[in-house]
């Protein structure tokens, strides 16, 4: 098993971790947000971590899992929206972040090194015009890696604020070109089953739960297998590549590995754990990947 930790941030940092919080800067602003997976101590005092926020994310009482909205406590000085950068090579991408309900900011910091395995992925293709679907592409990340490589990149989310989202990320990126969908993932793939599409690379990013445009369920145990074979058959056979994030908590990597494999045999790939260590050296826990090649 491996553990991916990002390497090229400098607008983001993860300052320490514990007491069921994180302590992270993103760009020039220090925040306070919710980690049910920090169980252990913090190792920077807590009047420190007072002094360096300039918000806190309190949840509401009646908070859940698949709910977690809340308030944010803001500093006088802190905005309600900023722009950080990204750099790999020659990938220079832009995101908007913004201050959610729900303690999202608009992006995945450990996706980024997802981001340079597509960018790379995309590259090594000697495709013309590769083409690369990405569902449950939240803010774009991972579309603009695959964009700013030459793919013809379809992007599909159910909710069309972030779709409109993505959009401002891909324009301040300066790239172009995105195909947006805002659709029901798993409606989508089998409407491209139907039409014989095919794709040289799938980006996979399922939550643990969902809702679709027109109220669809999402729920990860009950849609994967369907969602997989589906793209199964939307795959060249090769050159092709395949990313697979899974985050609810309890899926171990080897279930992210034996799902890629089931369906995608000849992959050539790793996988593992997401994580990002804090200032003290603990490595926080963000999900399990499985990701590779064929050809």
């Amino acid at each position: 098993m491996n553990f991916l930790s990002p390497s090229s941030w400098s607008d983001y940092e993860l300052v320490d971790t514990g007491g069921f919080e994180k302590l992270e800067r993103f760009g020039e602003y220090v925040l306070v947000r919710p980690e049910p997976q920090a169980v252990w101590r913090k190792s920077l005092p807590q009047a420190l971590w007072d002094s360096m926020s300039h918000a806190v994310f309190r949840k509401e009482k009646d908070a859940t899992r698949e709910n977690e909205r809340g308030v944010w406590m803001l500093q006088s000085a802190m905005p309600q929206q900023w722009w950080v950068e990204y750099r790999y090579k020659e990938m220079q991408l832009r995101f908007r972040l913004g201050l959610t309900a729900f303690k999202h900011l608009g992006i995945f910091p450990e996706q980024a090194c997802n981001w340079d395995f597509i960018y790379d992925s995309v590259q090594r293709l000697h495709v013309a015009t590769p083409r690369v679907l990405n569902l449950f592409a939240y803010t774009g990340g991972a579309s603009l890696a695959a964009r700013a490589a030459g793919a013809d990149v379809t992007h599909v989310d159910s909710v069309r604020q972030v779709i409109n989202w993505s959009r401002e990320n891909m324009e301040a990126s300066r790239l172009s070109g995105v195909r947006w969908m805002v659709e029901d993932a798993l409606k989508y793939v089998r409407r491209e089953v139907r039409r014989n599409k095919r794709y040289h690379g799938i980006i996979l990013d399922p939550p643990a739960y969902g809702r679709g445009p027109d109220g669809e369920k999402w729920v990860l145990e009950e849609g994967i297998n369907e969602l997989m074979e589906c793209c199964r058959q939307l795959a060249v056979p090769q050159p092709f590549f395949l990313v697979l994030n899974l985050y609810s908590m309890g899926f171990s990597s080897l279930i992210a590995e034996n799902l890629a494999t089931s369906y995608f045999p000849a992959l050539d790939g790793e996988y593992g754990e997401l994580c990002i260590a804090d200032r003290s050296g603990k490595r926080l826990p963000l999900g399990v990947f499985m990701r590779g090649s064929v050809g």
